[in-house]
């Protein structure tokens, strides 16, 4: 691959990244629409939650947790020196790598009327909005 295209891919692919991001929307916005509404639809949507904490008398803490994985790609550039022998290239590479990020996801609920409905919740952190 050519350092120019190289160059052009190291410019796209964050760009690609930021873009994706902003389409999906923060955590906290979607977390927020579960507010007033049954633990079970939270359930229905991701699956039983991974702690229940009791927080006290009519109050639980439910808490999903979610592993991100983004592969961040490798790179390479290419050097050109003079020297008195003539030109040399010299190519520098950069391995690529898989990220994981650790997510929680808490809700707080509270028992009303024989059913439990989210009263409030824990913002994630920001690598995992």
């Amino acid at each position: 691959m050519s350092v120019s295209k190289i160059k052009r891919w190291s410019r796209i692919v964050p760009a690609i990244l930021v873009s994706a991001a902003f389409l999906a929307g923060c955590a906290s916005d979607v977390m927020k629409g579960y507010l007033g509404k049954p633990l079970e639809s939270l359930v229905i949507d991701y699956g039983p939650p991974t702690n229940v904490i009791d927080i006290g008398p009519g109050r639980k803490a439910y808490q999903w947790r979610k592993i991100n994985t983004m592969a961040v790609p490798g790179t390479s550039t290419e050097q050109m020196r003079r020297t008195k022998h003539g030109k040399s290239y010299q190519t520098i590479e950069t391995p690529g790598y898989v990220q994981e990020t650790e997510c929680f996801y808490t809700f707080y609920a509270q028992f009303s009327y024989g059913r439990w409905y989210v009263t409030d919740f824990r913002k994630p952190k920001l690598e995992c909005e």
